[in-house]
């Protein structure tokens, strides 16, 4: 029986960060911070930092859907950790001055890995869901 305090709340909560990250801070209504830092890429066309915030919104949501599923949990981290490495390193290298308190975003972030990170240890894999393997025969003793 799997624990629902042991891995789906925690998988909700990471889940929930994405969804508010990329629906309610990218698409709808949007964030004007976002929306800035977006527009401040190089060589992005000014028409085309709208569809690429709803498109990073979007996926973030898929994302989300994703970790709340549970399919592959390891490879659900490490694109979670590439993407949130990545969107905050490129943040703060062209929109720093958007971000209000760079340090709160960083410290916030780490937490934000670990938790992602926990929830891909704590979710049972392949052979576990089909109930052969090493899972298995621990529930057997």
């Amino acid at each position: 029986m799997v624990d629902i305090g042991r891995t789906r709340l925690p998988a909700l909560a990471v889940a929930l960060m994405w969804w508010y990250e990329g629906f309610w801070c990218k698409v709808f209504p949007g964030r004007a911070d976002q929306r800035a830092i977006v527009e401040g890429l190089p060589l992005l066309s000014a028409g085309a930092a709208g569809a690429l915030l709803v498109a990073i919104g979007l996926a973030e949501v898929a994302l989300g859907a994703w970790v709340l599923l549970g399919h592959r949990p390891y490879a659900a981290a490490v694109v979670q950790t590439v993407l949130v490495v990545g969107f905050n390193s490129g943040g703060l290298l062209v929109g720093a001055q958007h971000i209000p308190e760079p340090g709160r975003l960083v410290v916030q972030d780490l937490g934000f890995l670990a938790l992602i990170w926990l929830v891909a240890a704590r979710r049972p894999t392949g052979s576990a869901l089909r109930g052969s393997g090493p899972a298995r025969e621990v529930r057997a003793r």
